[in-house]
């Protein structure tokens, strides 16, 4: 933090409270540096050298100033470019980062494999340099006026920086409502942002911000022979587990017993030789449990397994991961979950791999399926349209939640068919349309942030749209927001070997029809690496991440719903809400998730708007 409107002993009162506030983030060490009206904190989560990497970080001349939140997987690689270059005092990736960045600048970012948010200040300049890794793993919000620049990993910790309290943005309320999170760069206050994934930003005092890209989603070229292809993605996805193995501490898995999660453990101990402990959690719901795929997994690896069973969320916890943790409003659910299995694994490692982004890079969702068979539906003749439509709306809502159910294939397919005009470039599940929401908030109608733009390498199909749509904003500003907060909560870092940089661009070389076979996806990974999963594996129906949510919200969830409803001022008019959540109790239509979001919102809301601590 840096201003030149408060004086140091207040800028460093603030800063304590701030580190205070992110200590589940690194609990093993604490580091402040303040020179003048300057301010650098620093928690530390200890991996890679765990004796003298302490943080901040200055050069040997003091002229910079380092902090960061990550991992650079490469680091040994670039400390040995590095070595005639710099006189290194440590052996861990810290001062590797530092080195690069004083001696190179920004451009040294291009070079870093890994996840980051860092700040590097030069003392002599007075300029404040902020950067997040390529694909968006790690958190970073700033505030900043021409006089004043403030930072941190949580907005509950930008919070304890600012002057006032802040105010609720109406456009990414909009947004949330339509989408279940604030759209890239945005928060759910005015003048807070986030530093975009893949940029780079710079901030001297009586300047504005200036943000730059380092990387965007770019083809490689994939090769047309096919046994060639498939040689590169098992290699290239080799390599990214293996990088991710990197620590001088124990290294476990999430592992659901889905393809992805249970591939990454199968590379570890099949192809890799590495011991590892795994970590799922279940439902008492048989619909929603997975345990039984997830030890099938567990025992053909050959894992030391552990796993537990969660019943309905407590509202203690719900309020202490929304409210301080996201510290704004988040609409997926899944983030109970995967703090339950990030508490599980905490208990006996400090880092875990996970399966996120095979879904998105590979063409895993069920919507994938749906919009193949919209390209059908389309060749219909109208009349036959409309007769589907009309037979499709009065199927029952499926009761059980797994993606077999022939009800929920049409479901989602009329999903997709209501959808498909609704904005360009296609944004992944949408909650409500415009019309819908402005329904709910009457005062929001019109309002929202435009989605950004999609890059023209992948516009050569609707399909590619789609994962490259889901890829840098579904993944960045909903799920790895999600598996962030829920495992840094319990001091659990996660490494996600499917958001290699080197993977992530191999895939989207491949155009999205040899991604699949027929309605089935992932039909590439499965090619490449078929042989290290159990055939129950790669033949299991499809479950997601997912809760009980139609089924809490039919008992004390939809009543916690009822009773914020009438005690909180919002922009919500309560009798569209009350209608929806009737609808729900006498099994009419499943909202769980429509009436999961307001919930949301309403908490946030009956806590004034604020992260809270």
């Amino acid at each position: 933090m840096t201003s030149n409107t408060e004086g140091a002993e207040a800028l460093a009162a603030r800063a304590k409270v701030s580190l205070a506030r992110i200590a589940h983030r690194g609990p093993d060490d604490e580091g402040l540096l303040q020179r003048g009206r300057t301010v650098i904190g620093h928690r530390r989560l200890s991996i890679i050298d765990l004796a003298t990497s302490r943080q901040p970080m200055s050069d040997p001349s003091g002229r910079y100033v380092f902090a960061y939140n990550g991992e650079v997987y490469n680091y040994r690689q670039l400390r040995a470019e590095l070595e005639t270059k710099w006189d290194f005092r440590t052996t861990g990736d810290t001062e590797v980062a530092l080195a690069g960045l004083v001696r190179y600048g920004a451009d040294f970012l291009q070079r870093m494999e890994g996840m980051w948010a860092l700040c590097l200040w030069d003392s002599e300049s007075d300029t404040l340099l902020l950067s997040r890794d390529r694909m968006g793993k790690k958190p970073l919000y700033y505030c900043a006026t021409s006089n004043r620049m403030a930072c941190a990993s949580e907005l509950s910790a930008l919070a304890a920086l600012a002057n006032r309290p802040w105010q609720e943005d109406l456009d990414s309320t909009a947004d949330y409502l339509r989408y279940g999170f604030c759209l890239p760069g945005r928060t759910a206050y005015l003048g807070v942002h986030e530093v975009l994934p893949g940029h780079w930003l710079t901030w001297q005092p009586g300047a504005r911000p200036n943000s730059q890209a380092y990387w965007s989603l770019k083809a490689v070229g994939c090769p047309s022979f096919k046994q060639e292809a498939l040689e590169l993605v098992r290699g290239s996805f080799e390599t990214a587990v293996a990088r991710r193995l990197e620590a001088d501490v124990e290294v476990g898995a999430f592992l659901s017993g889905g393809v992805d999660s249970s591939l990454v453990v199968a590379v570890t101990r099949k192809r890799l030789g590495v011991n590892i402990k795994t970590f799922s959690i279940g439902f008492e719901d048989p619909s929603y449990d997975e345990r039984r795929f997830a030890r099938l997994a567990a025992r053909d690896c050959g894992t030391e397994h552990h796993d537990q069973v969660v019943t309905e969320w407590d509202r203690s916890s719900l309020e202490r991961l929304v409210l301080r943790h996201v510290g704004q409003p988040f609409s997926d659910p899944s983030l109970l979950p995967t703090a339950a299995v990030s508490s599980l694994a905490s208990q006996y490692v400090k880092v875990a791999l996970s399966g996120d982004g095979g879904d998105e890079l590979f063409s895993g969702y069920q919507r994938y399926q749906a919009r193949v068979l919209l390209r059908w539906y389309t060749r219909l003749p109208k009349a036959l349209r409309i007769a589907a439509d009309r037979a499709i709306s009065g199927l029952p809502e499926p009761t059980a939640h797994h993606s077999h159910s022939l009800l929920k294939k049409a479901h989602l397919f009329l999903d997709v068919i209501r959808r498909q005009d609704m904005e360009t470039p296609y944004v992944a599940p949408v909650l409500y349309s415009r019309d819908a929401f402005a329904g709910l908030a009457p005062d929001l109608a019109g309002l929202g942030h435009p989605p950004p733009g999609i890059p023209t390498v992948c516009d050569h199909h609707d399909l590619d749209r789609m994962m490259a749509a889901d890829t840098l904003i579904y993944l960045p500003q909903d799920i790895l927001v999600k598996v962030d907060r829920a495992s840094m909560a319990h001091s659990l870092e996660v490494r996600a070997p499917f958001l290699d940089r080197e993977l992530v661009e191999l895939a989207f070389s491949v155009p999205a029809s040899r991604h699949r076979y027929r309605f089935a996806g992932k039909r590439l990974l499965r090619s490449a690496i078929a042989d290290l999963l159990p055939r129950e594996i790669w033949r299991r129906r499809k479950q997601g991440f997912a809760v009980p949510l139609g089924l809490w919200m039919r008992g004390s969830l939809g009543q916690a719903l009822e009773d914020l409803l009438a005690c909180t001022q919002t922009v919500l008019d309560p009798a569209p809400v009350k209608e929806l959540l009737e609808h729900h109790r006498l099994g009419r239509r499943d909202h769980g998730h429509r009436l999961w979001s307001l919930y949301v919102y309403l908490l946030w809301k009956s806590h004034k708007g604020q992260p809270a601590y």
